[in-house]
């Protein structure tokens, strides 16, 4: 027998009348008192049964006969006991029989049974019996009413059935499943989430969830729980860490349960286990923000744990400091020992650099050659400048690889939280400008940003910027400045100078986007516009007939990073039908033995075997030597006009000036003096045996109209 449905109670039966089955008995009619309990049954809706004494049957109401069937009433028994489920028989009548035996005052009896219906199949009906006098009867009558319930059974039971496989359902789900009140208190949780958030099934809930939770995430579950409430959808991932186990990573989803006039009667929260992925992400991030090579963090890595310092540093009111390391001649060593050499460089260099460093300090490789560290609890500027100067000298301990050593040099920047800057992107961009200005004024040394730095690097982007419009409106006019015979100043050639004229008109020179010229890509867009427009200005002065004299050209350090500067300029040439002997390229002397000389060497042949003429400008400014005279096709040599200011009352310039005009005969090189401007330097100039000059005292730079009246007279 289901014993849920089947429950004694203590309270009193209702009281009904009960009906004698059979009318045609011949038993002796029963009292009055009987006979009005008799006749109240007969019209009770309920099931009523009276039970039959010595001298009288019992008593079935007509509802009862209706409901079971009066044939099988009669056929079962007088006793209503005969009408139960064979499961419920025994138990029932024991329970009966106690019950009527009872010595209290007023027994009574109640219980959920299973009956006979007139169908054949046994409904559950809710019995309730209760003893009470009757006139003219000496014992007490039992009245016993019976009503079905067994639709409503039958409900509950497919109910908790449900309820049960549900449950068992959520059991076996992986995620965590939990039933939230509006306070907060757990009103059910799943076996899963009760072994994630180490709480007993049995222990019937009722804490508070967000106790539950970790510290550290209880604040973002308690926004997310305030949403919720609120009528939200909400979500937040958390970690749940149980003694003795890894810790576990969730993903959690609030969704309010809602009445119907929309009120938030509840929260489901579903909480999945997501450790193996945030595990896969981690990996994926590591692997992303690792240097291949040194295992050291990347660039990406370096900017996020400086906004992690920043973060602390800012809540403690601390400083510290940045750094950006460029290793010096990098390239030259990958290109003499080979990449595998410069590699080892960068290898062993990271280990002496991580070992040297605090343990709180960040060491990273932001690419190639470049390094950056994070120094927390800088106490001052000398404090940052003394440790970068510690850092500096791990390059000069020897590195060797297959045997060969190999030498490098260091160059560092460095910025200072909150001085500096206060965001990441502001602080390497300080340690940057200090880097750069540390690698423009001499290699191997530490140079701290400084407001004066700032200024510079500002001016340095606005000439960027302007030469990036001079190039899109294209803005650039060709200047020609006269090269004359010192002797008769007959002109001999021009130099093409760079000239962009402003908004208001104005014509300005290169001096005012000279950053623009460090720039590769840059320098390369304005070095074609200004070879293209001398170009067509030379076609045109040969197609109106004039007599064209040579054009000199200059060209910036930087165009020569690529190897095709030759290349281009002769595909130039061709197209404009320029001969190459109307055309000189000028280069200082710096390009001579800065990188990528060797690009620089073979254009220059390249260039020279074409038939146009190679002029050195600036010489004896650099650092260029004999060995370059000898191993570059130089034709000319351009002596500065520093020199030529400075020789007339300095002996020592003077005999330098000498010198380079003796050298130029010795190696059958012509001779060019700039800025020449009055005549005592050009008689001191002759003196020295230079034939060829140009300065204010001959002309200042002309634009091309008047360049062409000068070439159509015949006497220049």
């Amino acid at each position: 027998m289901d014993v849920h449905y089947l429950r004694r109670r203590q309270q009193p039966a209702a009281a009904v009348a009960p009906v004698r089955l059979d009318e045609s008995s011949t038993a002796t009619p029963p009292g009055p008192g009987l006979a009005q309990l008799q006749i109240l049954i007969q019209h009770m809706p309920q099931l009523a049964w009276l039970p039959g004494s010595a001298t009288d049957t019992a008593y079935w109401s007509q509802s009862w006969q209706d409901w079971a069937g009066a044939d099988q009433l009669l056929a079962a028994g007088p006793d209503w006991t005969c009408q139960l489920h064979p499961d419920d028989s025994l138990v029932i009548h024991t329970l009966w029989q106690q019950t009527r035996s009872s010595e209290q005052s007023e027994p009574a009896f109640a219980c959920d049974v299973r009956l006979r219906h007139h169908s054949g199949q046994y409904r559950w009906c809710r019995v309730q019996a209760r003893s009470m006098r009757v006139m003219d009867e000496e014992q007490p009558v039992w009245l016993l009413s019976a009503v079905d319930i067994h639709d409503r059974v039958d409900h509950e039971h497919s109910l908790q059935e449900s309820m049960l496989a549900q449950t068992r359902m959520l059991d076996v789900s992986v995620d965590c499943i939990k039933i939230i009140r509006p306070d907060g208190s757990l009103s059910h949780m799943n076996r899963s989430g009760c072994l994630a958030l180490g709480v007993a099934p049995d222990s019937g809930f009722g804490m508070q969830w967000l106790n539950l939770l970790p510290p550290e995430i209880r604040q973002r579950g308690k926004r997310a729980l305030r949403l919720a409430v609120g009528g939200k959808n909400a979500r937040f991932d958390g970690m749940s860490v149980i003694p003795g186990q890894k810790p576990q990573y969730w993903d959690n989803i609030l969704t309010p349960i809602k009445t119907a006039d929309g009120s938030t009667s509840g929260i489901l929260c579903v909480s999945r286990d997501i450790t193996l992925q945030r595990s896969a992400e981690l990996q994926m991030r590591d692997a992303s923000e690792l240097d291949d090579l040194t295992g050291l963090p990347n660039r990406r890595a370096f900017k996020g744990k400086v906004k992690q310092i920043i973060k602390h540093s800012r809540e403690n009111h601390l400083q510290f400091g940045v750094m950006l390391l460029d290793l010096d001649h990098f390239k030259h060593i990958n290109d003499t020992l080979g990449h595998v050499a410069g590699d080892h460089l960068l290898r062993v260099l990271s280990r002496r650099l991580a070992s040297l460093l605090p343990a709180s300090s960040v060491l990273a490789r932001l690419g190639g050659d470049e390094f950056a560290i994070a120094i927390r609890h800088i106490a001052d500027e000398t404090d940052l400048l003394n440790l970068a100067e510690i850092v500096r000298q791990q390059i000069n301990a020897p590195i060797t690889y297959a045997g060969k050593p190999i030498n490098g040099g260091m160059s560092i920047g460095c910025a200072l939280f909150p001085r500096d800057a206060r965001d990441t992107s502001g602080l390497l961009k300080c340690a940057d400008t200090a880097l750069n200005d540390m690698k423009a004024t001499g290699r191997g040394g530490v140079r701290m940003f400084s407001s004066e730095m700032h200024a510079a690097a500002m001016r340095a982007a606005s000439q960027v910027n302007q030469a990036r419009e001079i190039v899109r409106d294209r803005l650039v006019i060709p200047y020609y400045q006269p090269k004359v015979n010192i002797d008769s100043g007959k002109i001999v050639g021009f130099e093409a100078l760079l000239r962009w004229q402003a908004e208001d008109g104005s014509i300005q020179s290169p001096y005012t986007v000279a950053e623009a010229f460090k720039d590769y890509e840059l320098a390369t867009r304005i070095s074609d516009a200004m070879q293209t427009k001398v170009f067509a200005d030379i076609a045109r002065w040969l197609a109106q007939g004039l007599t064209v004299r040579p054009i000199s050209i200059n060209a910036a350090p930087v165009e020569f990073l690529r190897d095709d500067f030759a290349e281009r300029m002769l595909r130039r040439l061709q197209h404009f039908h320029i001969p190459m002997h109307l055309v000189e390229l000028e280069i200082t002397e710096y390009i001579l033995g800065d990188r990528g000389s060797e690009l620089v060497a073979r254009a220059l042949t390249m260039l020279k075997q074409a038939g146009v003429r190679i002029a050195l400008d600036d010489f004896g400014t650099g650092h260029s030597s004999f060995t370059d005279l000898r191993d570059y096709p130089v034709d000319c040599l351009k002596i500065d006009k520093s020199f030529v200011q400075r020789m007339t009352h300095e002996r020592a310039i003077l005999a330098i000036v000498k010198a380079m005009c003796q050298l130029g005969t010795d190696l059958s090189l012509d001779i060019v003096a700039e800025g020449i401007e009055t005549q005592e330097q050009r008689a001191v100039l002759m003196t020295a045996g230079c034939r060829i000059g140009q300065g204010y005292l001959f002309g200042r730079a002309m634009p091309e109209q008047t360049i062409a009246s000068l070439l159509s007279q015949p006497d220049r």
